[in-house]
Order: structure tokens, then C-alpha cells, then sequence
């Protein structure tokens, strides 16, 4: 079936293609021109929806039809009409891009099956977001707002020879809204609904003389969470409370020189993730059952823990801004020199509670931040002839720090650790602290505990020699005169366990990069040109680590086998000093490339073909010491490569009202970098061997004056092979198949124009990590045995109704998204599955509001 199904989509991008290179040229040049009379009509809501955008993926601006790669573009303004606020909610509009908004401070971006979502600090990103042209690719400072946008350009494939480092397989460029000199401009809109949403955003942009303007933008946006804490009525979890400001000014004392500055903040301080236990029943203080295990229904958290991170409750507090200069200097007919600076910080503290049900067995938080600059000096060449290329160089400074706090109840830990998992159900919290268990369950566990690991020990031993029946019977004697001749030091363990256990671990990481990269199209005749690009990457990186504990913890000790309890943590150990900060240099180049070619058909129509290589640097990992007091394990993962080879076709058809994108792929990777849990923390590996084949396509039809359709598809397989750990397996968040369409149903009345958008995204199952959740792929502190951390297939349907008077500035509309009320989880396993008990996010239910929006040319 899925190979009859690719040989179907093939047959239609062709004979779509074919029809189109029939069809008259048509002349849809990319000039500035013509791509802002688009961008003013799609700001019309009686206007149609197929738009074209001119876009500067290749470092100039072109029509998406001339660009050789799988590029997919909007328009502020049309997102704006399909309600597009975040990246996730665009990611369900562009073919072979996945993002999961677990929160702002850790999402997951997904591009053709290589995801981002590590928060380490050296960890490298396969996926990058930019402003502007700049990398805002670390992971906790990348998921912003998206207001005020002139358009995005999301391009798929390894792009590291356009974008740099962070793109092995793809970018997306938010290009912002600058001031303008055409005029005084200004609008806004105020949005509303239930679970107390409200969003007010606006602008104003102000010609300050001939040569100088300002612009200013903002938004604010909070909803109340839709997961209710079943212990508190007053308080939900997975709420948003966002605001966000950007200031930019333009100077052009010329026509040969453009300089634009652009401030931007940001600060998000949502409820919080709740992180939902699939196995603890929600319960209140007497551990009375107050709650099911149903993904999607409310949970009961330990919301916050006197003494940990000064008492403060589940949620994230999250700062960021950046301040940028672009200047543009056209040196004559043929040459232009363009420069970008920028400087980058943020800061996040998140409070969670990792195992996900009322217990204050663990309580964790991260708090992560870290600062940025970088510069970039091209020059382009285009003299309108056949030769056009450019070429640059780039400086990168990275320093980021990422501090993980955990508090633990080892009374409790003890008995999840041991099969006593029930009593964290059955018993309220005070039953852990009083003698009953301490002096009663506590003992029996330990000694418990050490029987089955010593007879286990011995058991394997004998048994290949003297067969089961000597084997137990030996195994069992040796067992009981352990724990007999060892109750004392045992008994110690339990008397010595706290309620209140603390460490720490801290990971560094520090990068300074320079690229020098070049580029070149030369068209051969006047309808056919080939590229080529390459880009050279020199890196000298740091990687450090450190790692503290208020106190020895015995069960951390007794966890590891040791005799002696000084310094012991349960997940991570302190380094010399009790956290002395070790570090170590290394240093690494690369060298990626790009080659393609394109063939126009017709003026409106070209098919492509592309051969590039990605590269993704090498990672030095730091995990916790092997002992207390002892110098971090660093571990080196070699530069992840990616071969890449694409065809595709584009074509805008009959008179640009039918504009399709096909795209075909496959992908080989070498050094895939994955990671997995090691002595209890999670640390990036060689996994070996990837591939990864799909198909991808769009389809924009304007079939009336009142009606357009819109839709995307994206079939991928992405799994391990040859000797991989994870031979088999999918990526981790990628579906295989997955979905969009769109229209726009317009209808004059009163005056005016009703204008009725639905859209319904579907999507394949998919897994929440490259072990797809198989028991012996996973090293847990507590064995996870149940396959269940995937979500199956779904769809989501959202409509909304908007009106607007002829020749009005304003609009106004109703929406409803998730019509049906689609029931599904964002993330599964998360840090509660170490110890056999995963959590589970639920995805957002039903919303519905109105919104008002005006606004001035």
C-alpha cells in the first residue's frame, strides 16, 4: 500500500507539472512590487488566499518558483487569517515540519524526522529558527511569539551551507515587520474567549523625517490552563501568560544604503507543564482518589516543596532579548554589501514536578540561560546576467549554563524502587515519615532488596554449571547468610534515609565559530542555471560540569552497591569540591556543500534536482562522576553527516491562481547523534546508521472569485538501520504521514464580506523517543515494560467566520479550534519514565472566542 500510494502522488505532481508547462507563460516575476501588492490584498479578508511571496532564502529576493530546494512561504498576513500565533501552530501547515510545544521553554522542532529538543548546554541543534537571518537556534530561548511578521520562510533539507551550524536539516527564517518610510501606519487587534483568553496586539509605525522611521510592535496573550489541579479549583496547569515588544528603526539616507536596528523582549510565565503520572491515580492529601489516569483529565502535582528553589510553585518564569543591526549597502550595479550583528540573552527557571501525581517523592526544576553574539559580512553579486553569487563570513559566540536542582523523599523512592509502589497510592504522605515505615517497611525493604540482588548474582553464576534446581537452592543459602551477616549495616541504610535529599548538577557549554561560505548560480542558458555552495566551519568549544549534594544520601549509595555513604547522590554524584566546576577544550571543522540544478519550463514552472551534505558538529557530552568527589565523564559523539539528494517541481498555473510544490528525498546519515540515559542522566550518543525517504507536497487554487482551497502532504519514513541500537525504530516525534487542508469560503452580504476558513490537520502515530519505548532499548533506574509512550493517529478541525465592511479597515471574527474536542497527548515518558513511572502532557481541548482587527496602510 505505501508504495502504490508514493507512485500515485508521483503520477499527479507530474501531470500537474506537465499541464502547467502547456499553460501560457505568465508573468509572475519576483520583484518587490508585486509581492507587496500580495502581502496588501491578503490583509483583505474578501481577498483571495493564493499569494505570492517574494523570499530571500538564497540571500536574494526571488520568487519561490526560482528557488531549487523544498520552501515553503507565508505572509504575516495570511497567517494572521488562519489564526497562525506560534510555531507549532505553523508547523501543522508546512509539509515536513513538526514542532511540540511542550511549553515556551522546551519545545521540540522536527524537520523530515531530525528533531530539536535538548536543553544541554553543548548539545548542537539540527533544526534552527532565525530572525532575520539570525540563529535564535538554543533550544530554551527559541519558541517566540509570532506578531507583527512580515513573512516566514521555512526550508527544508540540509540548508548548513545557506543558514550555517544549526541547520543540518532545515531552517525557518521569521522575517519581522521593519519601519518603513511610506507612511503612517498602525493597527491592532483584541482577541477573547473562554477559560478566560484574552490577546491585545498592535502596532504603529511612524516616518520620523525623510530618511528615518520607528516602528513599534507588541503583544500580550493569557489564557487560563486547561488542565485542572484537582486539589486546587483555583489553579491550572499548561496555562499561557506571554508578552512580548519590539522596537525597530530604519535609516536610508540613500538609495544605495539601508541600516535597520531591532530590539526585541519577550517573558513568559505560564502555570506550568503538568507533567500527568500513567500510573498513580490523581489523589488529595488523605490519599483519597479524587481523579482517573485519563491523559487529558485533571492531575493532582506536588506544586511546590518548602526549601526547594525558594518554595516557588510549578511554573516557568522565561526572559528573552536580542538587539540587532542590518545594514545594506548597494556598492554599484552589481555588488551590495550586507552586514548583521546581533547580541542574544535569556534566562528560564522552570519549577516541575517530574513524577507526575501528588507525592512529593521528587521535585525538580532547570534553570537555564546564556548569551549570544554573532556578526556576518556578505557580499552578493548579480549584474543581471548569468552569473549571480555571494559570499561571506561569519563570526559565532555561544555561552549557555544549564543547573538542574532535584529534591527527593528516599522513604519513597525506596519503596517505588523496591515493588512497594502501591503505597505511594494507597498511603497519605505522613505515612512515609512515621515509624510505622521507618522502622517497620523501611528494613524489610532494604534487606528485601539485597536478597534478590545477591541471589540474582549467584544464581546466574551457578546455573550455567549446576543446572536451576542446585543453582536456587545455592543462591538462596548464600543470599540469607548475606543479609543475615550484613543486617546491621542495612538497617543503617533504612534508619539513614531523608525526606528532604538535595543535589544538583550544572552542564556548561561555550562555543566560539567562524564560517567562511561562498555560493554560486550560473545560468548555463537562459532556462536552464546550475549551483553550487559550500560553507567551512571552524569551532573551539568548551564543555563543563558540575555536580553537588547537601547531604550523603544512603539509598544513592545503596543504589550503587557502595559500602561507604559519604557524598552519594541518588541521579548524579558531586564533583571534586562538592561542586567544583571541571572543564574540557576540544576543537572541530567541517566542510559542507550543495549542488543543483533547475530547469524552467516556463516562465512559471521549473523542476530541480539537489545533492548536499549536511554536517552537524561534534558534541562532547558531560555526565555526573562514576563516584563522589571524582572528575565528570566527558564523552565525544563525532559530527553527525547527512547525504541528501531531492527533486522537485514547481509551477503557478492559469493566470497564478493553482500553485503547487512537489518534493522527493531520501537521506543517509552517519553518526547519528541520539541520546539515552547513562548512570541516570540523559547524554548524547552515537546511535550509528539513519535513512530516511518521503514525499512532500503543497497545493494553493484559487477555484472562484469566492472560494480557495489549500493543502499539504508529507509522507516520510525515517528509521534506524545497519547496526544501530535502535535498528528499526522511527524518529522520535515524526510521523509518517501527515496532512493539511485548507479553504477560504467568501459571500457578499450587508455591505460586506463573510468570509468561512476551516482547516484540518492530520497526522500518523508517532513515538515521543528514537527507543520507541521498547523495554530493552532503555537503561531506567526502574524498569519500564509497558509500550505505551506513542500517540495513535488524529485530526484536528478549527474554523473561523470572519466580516469586514467593504473598503473598512476593520474586521471581525468568531473561532473555534479543536472543534471536536480531539483528545491527544504532546509528549509521553518525559523524566518520570527513569523510574518506570512516565508522564503524559495533554495536547490542548476545545477552545472557541472572537476577535476584532483594524488596520492602516
Amino acid at each position: 500500500m505505501p508504495i502504490r500510494f508514493r507512485l500515485s502522488l508521483i503520477c499527479g505532481a507530474s501531470l500537474a507539472v506537465l499541464a502547467a508547462a502547456t499553460m501560457p507563460a505568465v508573468a509572475d516575476t519576483a520583484t518587490d512590487a508585486a509581492a507587496d501588492t500580495a502581502t496588501d490584498a491578503a490583509a483583505d479578508v474578501s481577498s483571495s488566499f493564493v499569494e505570492s511571496v517574494t523570499v530571500t532564502a538564497q540571500k536574494r529576493a526571488q520568487n519561490p518558483i526560482e528557488v531549487p530546494m523544498a520552501l515553503t512561504a507565508y505572509s504575516g498576513d495570511f497567517l494572521q487569517k488562519i489564526d497562525v500565533q506560534e510555531l507549532d501552530k505553523l508547523s501543522l501547515f508546512v509539509p515536513g515540519f513538526e514542532v511540540q510545544n511542550q511549553s515556551p521553554n522546551n519545545p521540540g522542532l522536527v524537520m523530515r524526522g531530525l528533531n530539536l529538543d535538548s536543553g544541554e548546554a553543548a548539545q548542537e541543534p539540527r533544526v534552527s529558527v532565525f530572525e532575520d537571518d539570525v540563529s535564535i537556534a538554543t533550544t530554551r530561548a527559541t519558541y517566540i511569539e509570532l506578531f507583527d511578521i512580515d513573512r516566514i520562510e521555512v526550508a527544508r533539507g540540509p540548508q548548513t551551507t545557506l543558514f550555517g551550524r544549526s541547520a543540518l536539516m532545515g531552517g525557518v527564517n521569521i522575517i519581522q515587520n521593519k519601519a518603513k518610510l511610506d507612511g503612517l501606519a498602525y493597527g491592532g487587534s483584541f482577541e477573547f474567549g473562554d477559560s478566560n483568553y484574552h490577546m491585545i496586539d498592535g502596532f504603529v509605525n511612524v516616518p520620523l523625517t525623510d530618511t528615518m522611521a520607528v516602528r513599534l510592535a507588541g503583544r500580550y496573550k493569557a489564557r487560563d490552563g486547561y488542565v485542572e489541579d484537582l486539589n486546587n479549583p483555583n489553579r491550572a496547569y499548561n496555562s499561557v501568560d506571554t508578552g512580548a515588544v519590539r522596537l525597530a528603526l530604519n535609516w536610508k539616507p540613500s538609495e544605495a544604503f539601508s541600516a535597520d536596528l531591532i530590539a526585541n523582549f519577550e517573558q513568559d510565565r505560564p502555570t506550568g507543564t503538568a507533567f500527568k503520572s500513567g500510573t498513580f491515580l490523581p489523589t488529595n492529601s488523605n490519599g483519597t482518589i479524587i481523579g482517573s489516569l485519563d491523559h487529558n483529565s485533571g492531575a493532582t502535582l506536588t506544586d511546590s516543596l518548602a526549601g526547594f528553589e525558594g518554595g516557588k510553585n510549578v511554573g516557568l518564569n522565561r526572559r528573552v532579548w536580542d538587539v540587532k543591526a542590518l545594514t545594506s549597502y548597494k556598492l554599484n550595479d552589481a555588488f551590495s554589501l550586507n552586514n548583521t550583528t546581533a547580541y542574544r540573552r535569556f534566562d528560564s527557571l522552570e519549577v516541575f514536578d517530574p513524577d507526575g501525581f501528588y507525592q512529593p517523592m521528587l521535585q525538580a526544576a532547570e534553570d537555564e540561560r546564556g548569551d549570544q553574539f554573532s556578526h556576518e559580512t556578505r557580499l552578493n553579486y548579480n549584474s543581471g546576467g548569468r552569473l549571480s553569487a555571494f559570499a561571506g563570513v561569519s563570526y559565532f559566540y555561544s555561552n549557555v549554563s544549564q543547573r538542574v536542582p532535584m529534591q527527593f523523599d528516599e522513604h519513597m523512592l525506596l519503596a517505588l524502587v523496591t515493588g512497594y509502589g502501591s503505597l505511594l497510592q494507597s498511603q497519605p504522605s505522613s505515612f512515609f515519615s512515621s515509624s510505622t515505615f521507618t522502622a517497620g517497611y523501611a528494613p524489610a525493604m532494604v534487606q528485601g532488596i539485597t536478597y534478590s540482588t545477591v541471589y540474582s548474582k549467584y544464581y546466574a553464576a551457578l546455573q550455567p554449571t549446576y543446572g536451576a534446581t542446585v543453582a536456587a537452592a545455592q543462591a538462596k543459602a548464600a543470599a540469607t547468610a548475606y543479609v543475615t551477616a550484613n543486617a546491621t549495616s542495612l538497617n543503617a541504610v533504612a534508619a539513614g534515609l531523608k525526606s528532604n535529599h538535595w543535589e544538583q548538577s550544572i552542564n556548561y557549554g561555550k562555543t566560539k565559530s567562524i564560517d567562511l561560505y561562498g555560493d554560486v548560480t550560473y545560468k548555463l542558458f537562459e532556462n536552464f542555471e546550475l549551483n553550487a555552495g559550500a560553507r567551512y566551519t571552524n569551532d573551539d568549544k568548551q564543555t563543563a560540569y558540575a555536580g553537588t549534594v547537601a547531604d550523603s544520601s544512603f539509598l544513592g549509595m545503596f543504589l550503587k552497591g557502595a559500602s561507604n555513604p559519604t557524598g552519594y547522590g541518588i541521579i548524579g554524584q558531586p564533583t571534586t569540591g562538592n561542586g567544583d566546576k571541571i572543564a574540557q577544550n576540544f576543537s572541530d571543522n567541517g566542510l559542507s556543500w550543495r549542488f543543483s540544478a533547475r530547469y524552467a519550463l516556463a516562465d512559471t514552472t521549473s523542476v530541480y534536482a539537489t545533492y548536499a551534505r549536511g554536517r552537524r558538529p561534534k558534541v562532547l557530552s558531560a555526565a555526573s562522576p562514576l563516584t563522589p568527589y571524582s572528575a565528570p565523564v566527558f564523552k565525544e559523539s563525532p559530527a553527525e553527516e547527512v547525504d541528501s539528494y531531492e527533486i522537485g517541481a514547481k509551477t503557478a498555473a492559469f493566470d497564478n491562481t493553482l500553485r503547487i510544490d512537489t518534493a522527493f528525498y531520501f537521506y543517509d546519515y552517519t553518526n547519528f547523534q541520539s541520546t539515552q540515559l547513562q548512570n541516570q542522566q540523559f547524554v548524547t550518543f552515537n546511535a550509528g546508521k539513519a535513512e530516511a525517504y518521503g514525499f512532500e507536497g503543497t497545493i494553493d487554487w484559487a477555484l472562484t472569485d469566492w472560494a480557495d482551497f489549500f493543502g499539504t502532504v508529507a509522507a516520510t519514513r525515517a528509521r534506524f538501520v545497519g547496526a544501530s541500537l535502535f535498528k528499526g525504530n522511527q524518529f522520535r516525534l515524526n510521523p509518517d504521514v501527515k496532512f493539511s487542508l485548507g479553504g477560504s469560503l467568501r459571500h457578499a452580504i450587508f455591505g460586506g464580506t463573510l468570509n468561512f476558513v476551516p482547516t484540518y490537520t492530520w497526522q500518523s502515530k508517532i513515538y515521543f523517543d528514537d527507543n520507541n519505548d521498547i523495554a530493552s532499548e532503555q537503561n531506567n533506574l526502574v524498569a519500564d515494560t509497558k509500550q505505551d509512550e506513542f500517540q495513535n493517529p488524529y485530526g484536528l478541525v478549527n474554523l473561523r467566520l470572519s466580516y469586514q465592511l467593504d473598503n473598512a479597515p476593520w474586521s471581525a471574527s468568531v473561532f473555534v479550534t479543536n472543534v471536536l474536542d480531539q483528545k491527544f497527548i504532546k509528549d509521553a515518558g518525559n523524566s518520570g519514565d527513569n523510574l518506570g513511572i512516565p508522564t503524559f502532557i495533554s495536547g490542548e481541548p476545545r477552545f472557541f472566542g472572537a476577535s476584532f482587527t483594524f488596520k492602516t496602510h
